[in-house]
């Protein structure tokens, strides 16, 4: 550790609905214990963003206190490859308040707590945000869940906190990573010529939060369900009455039964609706490098599924207004959601092309595609986007998280998620016996020599000689 550091005001806005009872907050308390001579604030937002939305003057404080501050902690546990909603929802107030301008300058650095599943998809977005509001970004750390019981992980969390508030000290620039988004204007406008394809009575759901001012997006919709003859049912979570967002209470571990069962229309809309559709489509308006923080409502309170697939199987779109080029960390977001999802996500149109030609015709082709696909029932392999987060979810609920997700350990027992290597005995039997083999110096000579890559390609020759 470096040399003294004076006392400082370090705000730490918290981005988990849990409030302080959040596993978040025990890191922030561990940073408090240990640097006792700073004042710590926390300003629970994702707690209290009914309330920070309608009063304004509770907003006016939250300003102040940023305003007063000499470091921002942005602290958060990850929600469905972001922040939560409400969280969210808070970073769109800031610019629907014009309130830029009292975090320009200000001394920043990521906080969060998950099991690694798409971490840095949220820390990525998170770093463009700040970049966004000109702050000074330090770094982000991404905290396991449970890295507060080991001394190794405290050890680093304390090398991060004291490399935060010497930053301050010496008001080191930052190292900006994500530029500024350029927003397009083109105005789509389809054709009149059109020739509806046959949809072979497949079931299409538009699912979209579109409002009047979204003028290209309802246009894409339009030319979308035009094509599909008219047969296309579209829903507006606007119309959708959800009471909230996912309140982190875990309440659905058990059998999958939400908090809200009963109380809204979501979870019935969700099960009855958009499980039965053979093509779903979601349609949305980039705001901010995210959709708005209604579609990440719908995506959080879409885990009363925990961490079961509920789409598998079906073809997903996405119509997109808004520049999706400039932003590779929603595009892999989209992507991972739909491998996890264990869904064929078909492809994504997007407005910001230089014609509104090239727009009708990508627009026909997803739709063709979406029911060619939908007919072979078509589900392309995953990549290491839904390998790799399949295994991560895998690990942690045969693990740590069998309690509570008692939902999820009966359903990947049954699926056979549980694919651990350990079980693989005939692997484990060659990998032995090739194993001793090669410990004798001419075997292994001959074995890494010539043997390799012919017997590598072996099996496969047998197996296209009998197709």
């Amino acid at each position: 550790m470096k040399g003294m550091i004076g006392i400082m005001k370090i705000l730490v806005l918290n981005g988990s609905p849990k409030g302080d009872t959040s596993v978040t907050m025990q890191y922030v308390a561990f940073m408090q214990k240990k640097f006792p001579q700073h004042d710590f604030k926390i300003v629970n937002i994702a707690q209290q963003i009914k309330k920070i939305e309608s009063d304004e003057h509770l907003f006016g404080e939250i300003a102040g206190e940023i305003k007063s501050a000499d470091g921002v902690i942005w602290a958060f546990p990850l929600y469905v490859f972001l922040v939560h909603s409400n969280y969210k929802r808070f970073i769109e107030l800031i610019t629907e308040r014009a309130a830029e301008d009292i975090f320009q300058g200000k001394h920043t650095a990521l906080l969060s707590t998950s099991i690694h599943f798409y971490d840095h998809t949220a820390h990525n977005y998170m770093h463009g945000i700040c970049d966004d509001l000109n702050m000074k970004f330090y770094a982000s750390y991404s905290a396991g869940m449970h890295d507060l019981f080991k001394e190794e992980e405290r050890g680093k969390l304390l090398q991060f906190s004291q490399g935060f508030f010497e930053s301050i000290t010496r008001d080191a620039p930052a190292i900006k990573e994500y530029p500024a988004i350029i927003e397009q204007s083109l105005e789509y406008v389809p054709r009149t010529d059109l020739v509806p394809l046959n949809t072979h009575g497949r079931k299409v759901i538009v699912l979209t939060d579109s409002k009047e001012d979204n003028i290209n997006l309802k246009k894409m919709i339009g030319r979308f369900g035009e094509l599909m003859g008219g047969q296309v049912e579209v829903y507006n979570l606007h119309s959708l009455d959800i009471k909230g967002s996912c309140l982190g209470c875990i309440h659905c571990g058990y059998d999958n039964t939400c908090i809200y069962s009963g109380k809204d229309e979501f979870i019935d809309f969700y099960n009855s609706k958009l499980k039965s559709a053979d093509i779903l489509v979601f349609a949305g308006a980039i705001r901010d490098r995210y959709l708005s923080s209604l579609w990440k409502t719908f995506f959080d309170r879409g885990f009363f599924n925990t961490h079961t697939p509920s789409f598998s199987g079906l073809q997903v779109a996405f119509l997109i207004s808004g520049p999706l080029s400039q932003l590779p960390n929603l595009r892999q977001i989209i992507e991972g959601y739909t491998e996890w999802q264990q869904a064929n996500l078909v492809g994504i149109v997007t407005d910001e092309h230089p014609n509104s030609a090239e727009i009708d015709g990508m627009l026909r082709e997803l739709a063709q595609r979406s029911i060619d696909y939908s007919s072979l029932r078509y589900v392309k392999p995953p990549t290491f986007l839904g390998v790799g987060g399949t295994k991560v979810f895998r690990d942690d609920i045969w693990g740590p998280l069998r309690f509570p997700f008692r939902a999820d350990h009966r359903f990947y027992k049954s699926n056979g998620t549980y694919d651990f290597p350990q079980k693989d005995y005939s692997s484990r039997m060659r990998n032995y016996s090739l194993g001793l083999l090669v410990k004798v110096p001419f075997i292994r000579k001959r074995v890494y020599g010539k043997l390799m890559i012919p017997k590598m390609v072996e099996p496969f020759k047998k197996l296209l000689a009998k197709i």
